[in-house]
């Protein structure tokens, strides 16, 4: 079994309040679980108008499946939201049990 997680920080420069912040990241959260099959959350920057991160997992038994599920996640996020810039992105595989 293998694991797959993913951090990515976003800045949303024309955002406003939180409540702006707030509705295109969980549309991001909701659309990126429900074409992916992912879990994602917002994980840091929770109380921040103009960044974001959201943390997104999967299981796979294929670590290049994993590895690119996590991709595609974060490029859909990329081409999906224009007004959100990418800060940076963290990607990680490993096999669990870790030995």
């Amino acid at each position: 079994m293998n694991i797959a997680v993913s951090q990515v920080t976003l800045r949303l420069p024309e955002n406003q309040s939180l409540k702006g912040k707030r509705q295109v990241v969980q549309s991001a959260i909701t659309r990126v679980q429900n074409r992916f099959h992912v879990a994602a959350a917002e994980v840091d920057n929770i109380d921040r108008w103009q960044l974001g991160t959201i943390g997104l997992a999967i299981v796979s038994n294929r670590v290049d499946h994993a590895r690119e599920t996590m991709e595609a996640a974060v490029n859909f996020i990329v081409q999906n939201y224009p007004e959100v810039e990418v800060l940076d992105v963290a990607i990680e595989v490993f096999p669990f049990p870790v030995d």
